[in-house]
């Protein structure tokens, strides 16, 4: 993202993250905050990946979808999934996807966690 307020809240919730881990109370306002940002600045992907993680959030108290795996989709088409990685360890790594959105593999990564959410 290109804002600089964006990339701050992006910071903030990595550390948020880091230290309280899913605390739901403040983490669920600070990516609908994240979410206006990518809508002022018109991208639709990252728009409806905050949405569906604030809604999947909000229903699980949690994050339960797994981190992408190196080897993204296997023989029947679907996306393989690495078990061993705590939810905060997933939510970081896919809100941090969105701070570079000009490299391709993030926006590779950002469409799969939009199918599994959508999915799940």
């Amino acid at each position: 993202m290109e804002n600089k307020k964006a990339i701050e809240l992006i910071d903030k919730i990595l550390g948020n993250l880091d230290k309280t881990g899913i605390n739901t109370e403040t983490l669920i306002d600070d990516i609908k905050e994240l979410r206006s940002y990518a809508l002022e600045e018109q991208i639709p992907l990252v728009v409806k990946v905050l949405r569906y993680t604030y809604e999947h959030i909000e229903k699980y108290n949690s994050f339960l979808i797994p981190i992408l795996d190196d080897e993204p989709v296997d023989e029947d088409g679907y996306i393989e999934e690495k078990e061993d990685v705590s939810p905060v360890e997933s939510l970081k790594y896919l809100i941090a996807l969105i701070k570079n959105l000009n490299n391709k593999v993030n926006i590779s990564d950002l469409k799969e966690y939009r199918d599994l959410l959508m999915r799940y």
